[in-house]
């Protein structure tokens, strides 16, 4: 498989972009703790698997008999990195939910499911799966145990890089919450994606 290092790069800084998942697991974290969050991320990493095995697959039939399919979507994959890296970069910080700490904490099993849904409904992530994932599959071979792999490994990074957010979650409290704080990370976040669109244009394949 190709540029394996680089897709769990990319990969990695989609995941630690503010979206909705994140907002989700700090919101938990700030509300019930590191270990009440935990079926929440176990959730967003179900959902992601599902709609990642969904998008690629069926996908991927289509790349693997058009060259034309395979450029075009990686172009496309490059533009949207790069406009995600631009609207991150201007966007205000995170807007976490004042009234958290006030609520009573949710099920076990009603925060799994909230956050797998919720997965369904993000298209950062679908996006990411249809136009990003792809580029990374070897056509000389199986398609099936690389998109296992890619899938995997997002699975993976999704439970490691939300259990950090919310382990830190409760120490950065005020700084998350600070304009200055949601600042600093949408446009840490907003020149990552940017610097990776450019590198997948560039890619070859």
């Amino acid at each position: 498989m190709k540029l394996y290092l680089l897709f769990l790069l990319m990969a990695s800084a989609t995941v630690l972009s503010p979206g909705p998942g994140v907002l989700m697991t700090l919101s938990n974290a700030l509300r019930s703790g590191w270990r009440a969050s935990l079926p929440g991320i176990l959730g967003i990493a179900s959902g992601a698997t599902i709609v990642a095995a969904i998008s690629a697959t069926s996908l991927g039939l289509l790349l693997a008999s058009s060259a034309l399919a395979f450029t075009l979507i990686k172009i496309l994959g490059a533009l949207y990195l790069v406009w995600l890296g631009l609207k991150l970069w201007r966007s205000p910080g995170l807007a976490l939910d004042e009234a958290a700490d006030l609520r009573p904490p949710r099920s076990a099993g009603a925060l799994f499911l909230e956050s797998l849904t919720l997965q369904f409904t993000n298209p950062k992530a679908i996006f990411f799966f249809l136009s990003v994932l792809p580029q990374f599959i070897d056509h000389d071979r199986p398609h099936t145990p690389q998109f296992a792999l890619l899938v995997l490994s997002y699975a993976v990074l999704v439970i490691l890089i939300h259990s950090g957010y919310a382990l830190c979650a409760q120490r950065a409290r005020h700084w998350l919450k600070s304009p200055r704080g949601g600042r600093t990370l949408n446009r840490i976040g907003g020149g990552t994606f940017m610097a990776f669109g450019g590198l997948l244009a560039l890619s070859r394949n």
